[in-house]
């Protein structure tokens, strides 16, 4: 279980997030979404560390993240951003393995190397194994690196585990977007599995997403599954379009925009 409490995060005398509470079971796919501006990447970077609040707390299964170790939390939590950048002639392979290093001591174990074969197969990225991760497209960097962040959290452990995900379908084409989502869906499913990203697409996140965490101005405006979170009202509220909901059948619910 995560759980957020009353978290504000400032710069300076602005607040980018105010009075945030939220609580994220694991098992399910919990996605931010908002207008540009409303605070969902300093969420997510609250929430996985990376920023600490000014004011409030973040709980990993009841104790407060403050108090976790680097080492240990290198371990359980894993973090996709929007991209990220390369200084050294690695090769894809050597990225991938990156995600393993807080598992290992000076040099990968059999069971390391066997976790990277099984996510750039998953990720579909074997071919570019020996390839210079500076020659790759956006989208295929972007797919090494969730294979990158999955490896890190790819075997079950003693406690729940953390993913994160910050606007994860940057350079991505439509497939491979689709294929990302449900491929984190298949992840975010495990019983000791804690996910939550930021997504643009509405659509997507109705399709895909189990709960939705919906900001405006920095603050909860709503937060439930995908149907009661999108109602006319509140749409036309926060993002300033008027939608039309289409029944998709299995994909669920579809949002046209006039």
């Amino acid at each position: 279980m995560l759980e957020a409490r009353d978290i504000t995060f400032r710069v300076g005398n602005k607040a980018l997030i105010e009075e945030v509470s939220a609580r994220f079971e694991p098992g399910r796919l919990h996605l931010v979404i908002g207008p540009n501006g409303a605070g969902k990447s300093t969420l997510i970077k609250v929430l996985a560390r990376l920023l600490r609040p000014v004011e409030g707390a973040v709980l990993y299964e009841g104790v407060d993240v403050r108090r976790t170790g680097e080492a240990e939390l290198a371990r359980r939590r894993a973090v996709l951003s929007q991209a990220v950048e390369v200084a050294f002639p690695l090769t894809v392979r050597e990225v991938v393995m990156m995600g393993r290093h807080p598992h290992f001591g000076s040099r990968p174990g059999p069971a390391d190397e066997r976790i990277v074969d099984e996510l750039m197969e998953f990720f579909d990225v074997t071919e570019f194994a020996g390839r210079n991760y500076q020659t790759l497209s956006g989208g295929e960097r972007q797919r090494v690196n969730f294979a990158r962040v999955l490896a890190q959290l790819w075997r079950p452990g003693a406690s729940c585990r953390y993913l994160f995900l910050d606007e994860p379908l940057t350079f991505l084409d439509i497939r491979h977007q689709i294929d990302f989502m449900k491929k984190v869906r298949t992840f975010a499913a495990a019983a000791d599995v804690v996910t939550v990203g930021v997504v643009h697409d509405l659509n997507l996140a109705a399709r895909f997403a189990d709960q939705i965490v919906l900001l405006d101005h920095g603050r909860v405006a709503a937060a439930g599954a995908p149907a009661e979170v999108f109602t006319r009202e509140r749409l036309r509220d926060v993002f300033g379009v008027e939608p039309t909901f289409v029944n998709v059948g299995q994909s669920g619910l579809h949002l046209v925009f006039d």
